[in-house]
């Protein structure tokens, strides 16, 4: 398939730089067989059905974005994959300055090593602590790493440390937020547990290539990026007794979806899972465990759209954002939810 098929038109302005407040004040546009309803996200209890099953991303977003010293020099960089405890692969800038052996200092509480350099510019950095030690030195010199297209428009500030944050986060590690989750407050988790919609948890430790563009022209030569990922003995059984019985299994975020996805076998049977995915979902695609997605709206030909559109087809997705446009909503991270059904679509 060409790239290009999935592009559309979206306004600079549909970007959200912060989050609507309450967070399940956001808006929601729900894709079915039978078309598109506006909600918002704080309408889910009259959606969904007793016996639902949420499956949720408890990944814990780190503060992943860092401002340091080589030398006199001024350098930044963002931790983008863990390789060890204390080992990370990094984005950073000015590249020139961080060759093989130097020392990147963080003011008095943590310190790095260049240990390698790839050809794409990657950096490996090795640092001077590791495990709980180096999460909690990060903590106290990180910032959190909002996405670019967020990053570009305005300095990440304390308020991100809460917004861009789900709140039943507990697992660090992610170096993006499962964006779907921002819109869940306790509150509302509450309410669907009353109804009688149940919940489990998955962990995909969300990395930075999230956010890479697709260069390429066809679909068959991009090479997804990998992330690490656990579905609990616990979790499988759940989401295993909810097939079994019928009941609807919904992936809160593409995070959860993908990791679902790569964890069943071809009869949609789920077995515990740890391990790295680099799952590509795209058109003809043919969905083993996933019923409906909540998720937020995606850039133009992203692989996330891609995703949708294998969920729902094509053209159903573009209509589906072109409304979103028409109609107001607000785009990427901080933006709005849709809800979308798993609908059969030709290969």
């Amino acid at each position: 398939m060409k790239v290009a098929d999935f592009d559309f038109a979206l306004p600079a302005d549909r970007i959200a730089v912060r989050p609507a407040v309450p967070r399940e004040a956001a808006r929601l546009l729900r894709v079915t067989a039978d078309g598109l309803a506006d909600f918002t996200v704080g309408d889910l209890p009259a959606l969904l059905r007793r016996g639902d099953l949420l499956v949720l991303n408890d990944t814990k977003v780190i503060p992943a974005r860092l401002e340091g010293l080589i030398g006199a020099g001024r350098v930044e960089l963002n931790l983008i994959r863990a390789v060890d405890g204390r080992t990370w692969d990094c984005l950073a800038r000015p590249g020139k300055r961080f060759r093989p052996g130097a020392v990147v200092r963080f003011g008095d509480r943590l310190a790095a090593t260049v240990r390698a350099k790839d050809p794409e510019g990657t950096i490996t950095l090795e640092f001077d602590r590791a495990g709980a030690d180096l999460m909690a030195a990060l903590d106290a010199v990180g910032t959190m790493p909002l996405p670019p297209y967020i990053a570009r428009k305005r300095t990440p500030d304390a308020q991100d440390r809460a917004d861009y944050q789900p709140v039943f986060a507990a697992r660090e590690g992610a170096v993006a937020a499962p964006t779907a989750s921002l819109h869940l407050t306790p509150d509302l988790l509450a309410r669907l547990e009353a109804m009688g919609v149940e919940r489990t948890m998955v962990t995909l430790h969300v990395g930075a290539g999230t956010f890479l563009p697709v260069k390429v022209e066809d679909t068959r030569d991009h090479r997804m990026h990998a992330e690490w990922g656990e579905v609990t003995a616990a979790a499988a059984e759940a989401i295993g007794r909810a097939r079994r019985e019928g009941r609807r299994v919904i992936a809160v975020g593409t995070t959860a979806l993908r990791l679902i996805e790569s964890a069943a076998a071809p009869d949609g049977t789920l077995s515990p899972y740890a391990g790295w995915t680099d799952i590509f979902i795209t058109p003809g695609y043919r969905f083993r465990a996933v019923d409906v997605l909540m998720t937020n709206f995606h850039l133009p030909k992203s692989t996330l759209f891609m995703l949708v559109s294998a969920l729902a087809g094509t053209e159903r997705m573009k209509a589906a954002y072109a409304h979103a446009v028409e109609a107001g909503y607000r785009f990427y991270s901080y933006g709005d939810a849709s809800l979308i059904d798993r609908l059969e679509v030709p290969a």
